[in-house]
């Protein structure tokens, strides 16, 4: 699997994940079960790809557009 989070990207849904997550431990009543909707963005900014930006064809990732066949951009595969 292809990461398609960028590395701001990641670094924001990490952050935004832990604080969402910390509302279980901080929050007393029922509500604090909404700190688990801070596990999703805290997995993918982890693993480093998103299934919702894959049908949309959104890639923050900064890769290099012939990455794959190993030849400097500009240059001919080998």
């Amino acid at each position: 699997m292809k990461t398609n989070v960028g590395t701001a990207d990641r670094v924001i849904r990490i952050l935004v994940g832990l604080v969402f997550f910390s509302l279980v431990f901080i929050l007393d009543s029922n509500a604090r079960w909404w700190g688990l909707v801070g596990l999703l963005p805290l997995a993918t900014g982890l693993v480093g790809w998103c299934a919702l930006y894959r049908p949309f064809g959104i890639d923050t990732s900064r890769r290099a557009p012939h990455a794959a066949s190993g030849a400097p951009v500009g240059e001919p595969g080998r």
